[in-house]
């Protein structure tokens, strides 16, 4: 995790992150001074940010909108008031209204974000100075300081090449917190490919079918927001063990991001939220999962079966039979 800490100071008005990365300090750089790449990280896990303007020059704009799974937006917009090209930038930052202009209820905040390089490789001290006691009250009762660190806790992925950081690992899982788990998956080929394989029945039916030995039976992908979606499996030779699941499409961004809700078919206990996002590097798609359970102890129970060794294999011949065909 590259944050190493967030304190808050109240005499002074403060708020100040420090995050280390194992990458030189001209890459964090780039980070956070290309919107392509901040998209990938500003936002906590869920939220994913949209840029929609950046003009990253002394008294220039940037405008953003980050999403939620279910399609709330909360959208804010920087005033750049200073660059030091490679070392540090300052801005104003401020919620922002539909039309991304800065929201009078909520004061904007200043902002400085300062680069230096490490014996490891380079630092982030992001320092937010509020105006009063009650906007810093404000910003940590929002949740400012569990987003931020999360939000953070996804440089590694950015700074690294894509290829260094995730080939060859497999299908990763972390447990984000007691009802998020995010699982992340290298597939060696074109972002569009891997998209069409998760929303063409024809191409479901080839690579998701989990363990040797089971098939899918059925394969109707939602192809619009709020159309239902169904999959079901079988061990071949006996149908007795037929199982599936069905669900409701929330989003659907092709080919960046699907989100669903997702249940056992035929059972009406609480749903999960299944959030698809997929970028891509140098040919490669960084495919990326991140899962709402309605509580940890359904969370703990479908970890424990063995649900990420199935995925694996599905992966494994994502990549072997759809892209590198």
């Amino acid at each position: 995790m590259p944050v190493t800490d967030i304190t808050t100071d109240a005499e002074n008005l403060t708020m100040t992150l420090v995050a280390d990365v194992a990458a030189p300090v001209d890459r964090l750089w780039r980070a956070f001074t290309q919107p392509a790449q901040l998209e990938r990280f500003w936002g906590p896990p869920g939220w994913p940010a949209t840029f929609t303007r950046f003009d990253f020059v002394p008294g220039g704009r940037a405008q953003y909108a980050m999403t939620s799974p279910q399609g709330e937006k909360s959208r804010g917009t920087w005033e750049f008031i200073a660059i030091d090209e490679g070392r540090s930038f300052e801005v104003l930052d401020a919620f922002a209204d539909e039309n991304g202009d800065p929201m009078e209820q909520f004061p904007a905040m200043r902002m400085l974000f300062s680069f230096d390089a490490t014996d490891a490789g380079s630092r982030l001290t992001n320092v937010t100075y509020f105006t009063s006691a009650e906007g810093l009250e404000q910003v940590i009762a929002m949740g400012a300081i569990e987003g931020s660190r999360l939000a953070m806790g996804q440089l590694d992925a950015v700074v690294q090449d894509l290829r260094a950081y995730a080939q060859g690992q497999g299908t990763r899982v972390e447990l984000l917190d007691d009802t998020h788990v995010r699982i992340t998956r290298l597939i060696d080929g074109p972002r569009d490919l891997v998209w069409r394989a998760h929303h063409e029945p024809e191409l479901l039916r080839t690579w998701l079918t989990g363990p040797d030995g089971w098939s899918m039976t059925v394969a109707e992908p939602g192809t619009e927001v709020g159309a239902t979606f169904r999959q079901a499996w079988e061990q071949d030779g006996a149908p007795e063990t037929a199982f599936g699941f069905e669900g409701e499409v929330l989003q659907l961004e092709a080919p960046r991001r699907a989100v669903t809700t997702e249940r056992m078919s035929g059972t009406e206990g609480p749903a999960t939220i299944n959030d698809l996002q997929l970028y891509e590097e140098d040919g490669a798609t960084l495919l990326t999962l991140l899962i709402e359970y309605p509580d940890k102890d359904t969370r703990d129970t479908i970890l424990a079966t063995g649900m990420t060794d199935g995925m694996e294999a599905s992966y494994a011949r994502l990549e072997s039979e759809v892209v590198n065909a």
